[in-house]
């Protein structure tokens, strides 16, 4: 099985004994379609790379390459008390973390709060009242009786945004669910802060913060090797640390061509334009069908959101072939419904621990009222092991971009998501892909890790914003370019910090 490396996962080659010639040679097109070699692998890369350096030279490339003004990384000896806030489709959290001068330590304590699902198709006002009223609740509870002047707030906002500072953010589309008329196109924080001073809650927002980013700068508080973050979940995405002087559409700022920078990619819309990747009918479907066509072509073959409905696709084409007997004489009509096996399903299949796949059999009768043989269950496994190894196969593509363009032969990667941290063999295989793409020996890295490392990653969203808050102030404190609209406003936020 390609991609599979020396901890392979159990292979099920054998069982295919008894498979009948039919479904034999639909598991060998199906091959042909999802299976990604090493020379394709490094073709991706290629093209990936080019289009990671437009990114940095023109304004609206295909990979926007968000500059974010984070521009360090900590060295473990932040200090102070932070807020922070992070925004998701399902749940808010706030968080206040205390970073010690220990190095690598901190504090932490959190509430989470239900994000009411009238709230995403409401209006501005009021999302920002609810996301203030949890953050004034918050602090009546942690601080009840204290004097508080301003808490510095890192705001992890995941959703694609531009930023000409850290503390502003102009967003460029809605996800995760949200449709609120007159914030696209605007700056989100104006609204926020607003909201914030009608219900006199003692916050200053530092820095807004993509999860990415703060997966990047959370995992290299504790890990000094780390270069790069990522996400493998819902979607997919990276940030890794720039200098100025290779990002040519920063050029008319003037900055020290040797500041750091930290980028946030956002390249799951890398090859929107469809030259490189191997897309097979199911994925152009699924491009197709989306809301935004020709749009976030990397993300729709390697995100979590996608790989349940490209296995589904492919089993209802298969069901309606004539030379295909699958699933003959049943109604499949919970098969025809979109979007409604997740990438937990192609998961719990692969995790069958039974060579007669019994799991798997219940899984289909329970989830699909599906009644499956046993050369259907060996097809179903098939497919599924194929769309999950194309995915992390492809997923190694982004990573080994940015390391061939910044020159690293070896380095530390913080991931997080769903789909790294749950689906079984997607770190192995990602890391097999890994080794092929950048041509390592045999013998290279053995005992030590692999030059080039994925680990799982610190809590981007809560650490990673609160330190992003803390070295924000901490560059404003010393004189340096903070990235932060109003410098003066924030030395006393600083100051405060400290003390709490």
């Amino acid at each position: 099985m390609v991609g599979l490396g020396a901890k392979k996962p159990p292979s099920r080659r054998g069982s295919m004994a008894d498979v009948p010639q039919d479904l034999i040679k639909q598991i060998e097109r199906l091959e042909e379609l999802f299976l990604v070699p090493a020379e394709k692998l490094k073709e991706i890369t290629d093209h990936f790379i080019s289009e990671l350096e437009r990114g940095l030279r023109e304004e609206n490339a295909t990979i926007p390459m968000n500059a974010t003004w984070c521009m360090e990384f900590p060295d473990g000896h932040e200090t102070g008390t932070f807020l922070a806030l992070d925004m998701g489709g399902t749940n808010m959290r706030v968080c206040e973390v205390t970073l010690s001068d220990q190095a690598g330590e901190f504090d932490i304590i959190q509430s989470k709060y239900r994000m009411p699902e009238d709230l995403k198709t409401g209006t501005a006002d009021e999302l920002w009242g609810y996301v203030a009223d949890c953050l004034q609740q918050f602090i009546g509870y942690h601080h009840e009786g204290e004097k508080i002047e301003a808490l510095p707030l890192g705001f992890t906002f995941s959703y694609p945004a531009t930023q000409e500072y850290i503390d502003h953010g102009i967003l460029q589309r809605w996800t995760k669910g949200f449709d609120i008329d007159g914030v696209e196109g605007k700056d989100v924080v104006p609204p926020f802060e607003a909201a914030l001073k009608e219900r006199g809650v003692p916050i200053k927002l530092t820095a807004l913060v993509n999860d990415t980013t703060g997966t990047m700068i959370a995992s290299a508080y504790t890990d000094p090797l780390m270069k790069i973050g990522c996400i493998f979940g819902t979607g997919c995405n990276a940030a890794y640390m720039e200098n100025c002087g290779s990002i040519p559409k920063l050029a008319h700022m003037n900055l020290d061509p040797n500041l750091p920078m930290a980028i946030n990619c956002e390249y799951g819309a890398f090859d929107s334009e469809h030259k490189v990747l191997p897309r097979t009918p199911y994925d152009i479907i699924i491009d197709k069908e989306s809301p935004r066509p020709d749009q976030q072509a990397f993300e729709k073959m390697i995100a979590g959101l996608y790989l349940g409905e490209i296995f589904r696709l492919v089993l209802l084409d298969l069901n309606q072939q004539a030379d295909c007997n699958i699933f003959d004489g049943q109604d499949i009509s919970k098969l025809k419904k979109p979007y409604s096996l997740d990438s937990g399903f192609l998961a719990a299949i692969e995790e069958d621990p039974f060579e007669n796949l019994s799991e798997t059999q219940e899984l289909m009768q329970t989830k699909l009222s599906l009644k499956t043989t046993k050369p259907e269950l060996e097809l179903i496994r098939r497919l599924a092991e194929l769309i999950g190894t194309r995915a992390a196969r492809l997923s190694a593509c982004g990573v080994a971009a940015i390391c061939k363009k910044k020159g690293w032969s070896t380095c530390h990667v913080g991931a997080d998501g769903s789909v790294f941290n749950k689906y079984p063999h997607f770190k192995v295989r990602g890391a097999q892909a890994l080794k092929e793409i950048l041509d390592w020996p045999e013998n290279k890295g053995k005992g030590k890790g692999d030059p080039v490392e994925m680990f799982p990653a610190e809590d981007g969203s809560g650490v990673g914003a609160a330190l992003i808050a803390a070295l924000t102030l901490k560059r404003v404190m010393v004189g340096q370019n903070a990235g932060i609209r109003d410098p003066e406003a924030m030395k006393a936020v600083a100051k405060f910090a400290k003390k709490a």
